[in-house]
This record gives structure tokens, sequence and C-alpha cells, in this order.
């Protein structure tokens, strides 16, 4: 896949474009030995970011908690913006030229320090696939409740680390196991989040709709996806739940996705080896929730 790279350093806090094909990280920076840095996804349809200012409010958030600099908000959309003017052609899943853009704040390494860089890719057929046909999925235990992390600020709860080989290694077994993703679950059985995603779930009864995601507070990653399908949903007359959530709530669905910048609404079709119902109608509303922001 081609991308577009710029980066922001000392030099260039403005952000310089950046030949992708030559060495860019050094094999000491702190950000690929240690996964010592933050990062955000966002999604920019016909060469414009959507959810700037959320998804730079959450960088910051992440960056603090860290310790790290980041870019201000003037000097990353900068940045964004030219990386999208040399980006190469949207990925086109019917809803304009797409591309996913990937913010990363590293710590650098120890002589340099932190510096920062922004990738932008045509968003891939594989995506608009998993919107159209969903995934299959399957339930894993965290391990321990992230939620007992709040009180240990070292634990970094709540930041968007580049820390994923959990997150990947999930998603590995997932597939090894004959599904698509993976949903994070608490002790106790208490649903927490997708691998890369937040999970919602509607349930239309007696004419009332309402849309339940697990509680954002519970150390879980705040998800501006499913912030967006909330307010959207919120105006249009919905009832929502911050959850608790078991597995039991899933499977009683009338539909269940799992949201983020990127992929959107990707609606999950088996749950383990239960099906779950698929509504293409509330899928699409939910997805032109999204799409509107």
């Amino acid at each position: 896949m081609t991308s577009t790279v710029v980066v922001l350093d000392a030099a260039h806090p403005e952000g310089v474009l950046a030949d992708p094909a030559v060495p860019l990280v050094r094999i000491d920076d702190q950000g690929l030995t240690r996964g010592d840095g933050v990062f955000e996804s966002l999604r920019a349809v016909d060469g414009r970011v959507q959810k700037f200012a959320v998804h730079h409010r959450r960088l910051s958030a992440s960056a603090r908690l860290a310790q790290l600099p980041v870019p201000s908000a003037q000097e990353l959309r900068q940045a964004v913006e030219l990386g999208l003017a040399h980006a190469a052609p949207g990925g086109d899943g019917g809803l304009g030229a797409e591309h996913s853009v990937k913010v990363v704040v590293s710590r650098g390494t120890p002589e340099a320090g932190p510096w920062s860089w922004v990738a932008v890719s045509p968003v891939p057929e594989s995506t608009f696939r998993q919107r159209r046909e969903g995934v299959s999925a399957v339930l894993l235990p965290r391990g321990h409740d992230p939620a007992q992390d709040a009180g240990y600020p070292w634990l970094l709860p709540g930041a968007k680390t580049l820390s994923y080989a959990i997150n990947m290694a999930a998603l590995r077994h997932a597939r090894s196991l004959g599904a698509d993703e993976a949903i994070f679950t608490a002790p106790g059985g208490r649903v927490l989040e997708g691998a890369t995603s937040s999970v919602v779930c509607a349930r239309v009864h007696e004419g009332v709709r309402t849309l339940v995601t697990p509680e954002p507070s519970h150390g879980i990653l705040p998800g501006t996806t499913q912030a967006t399908i909330f307010d959207a949903a919120r105006r249009d007359g919905w009832e929502l739940g911050h959850g608790p959530l078991q597995s039991a709530d899933l499977l009683a669905a009338d539909a269940v996705w799992l949201v983020s910048s990127v992929r959107l609404a990707v609606p999950v079709h088996r749950l383990d080896a239960h099906p779950l119902p698929v509504d293409p109608e509330l899928t699409r509303l939910v997805t032109d929730w999204v799409a509107r922001a």
C-alpha cells in the first residue's frame, strides 16, 4: 500500500514530506524498541479529515499521561493536510475517496528526543468488505479488570499507546479459532471493547430504540466514533445506555457493531458459536451518523 509520510520534529514543527521508501526510524528509537509513544487513527474523505479536534484532544490526553510533547492543533492540522494533498487516490467504498491518517508521537532516541509523524494511506478494500459483510468475533478474557488501573497513572489508563502487542496477539488468536475479531471481557464476563474498536449494540423493543456501549470510564479507551454515534442517536430520539454489558446482552441485542474511526460501523454476525442478527437498515443508519461527522 502506498503511504505518504509527513515528519514533525524540532527542525520541522509544521511538518515536512518524507520519502517512505527510505529509513525514517532509528534502530534505537524508543517508540520502536519499547512501544513508548502514543497515536491516533483518523479518517479522511475527499481530502478532508474527520473529527480532527476530537482526535487531537485525545492524542493530547494520551501524551500528557505518557509525559510526551504533542504538536499543536495548528501544526498537526497543517501536517495532515500536507499529507492528504500528496497522497495516492483514496479507496472507494461508496462514500467518497477515503484515506486513513495515522498520527504517531514517539519518545524517539535518548539523544534526539521525541518526534512525530503522520502517515496517510488509501483505505483498503478489506475494510470496505468488512463494512458490507460484517465479521465474526470471539470473547477473550482480558486477564484482569482494567478499571482497577485507574488509580495508577504509571499504567497509563485511558492512553492510546503504541504498546499494541496484546491487541495483535488477541486478533491472531481469534483468527486461529476461525473468527475475524476479538472482544475483551473482564473477570466476571463484563464486556470491555474490541481489540481495535469499541462495542455498540442496539435494542428495539415496543417502539423504544436504545443504543448501549460498555462504560467508558471503567478501564477502556473512550471511543471517538462511539461518541459520535451516540451524539447523533440522541438527536434522532434514541435512548442511550453505558453498560455494564455481559455476553448475554450482546446475544440478545437486535444488532451489534464494532466501531472505529476508519472502519466506521462493522456488524458482528457471529459471536463465539452463536449467530447474531444483522440489520442492514440499522447499519446504514449508524454508518450515516459517522459518515456525516
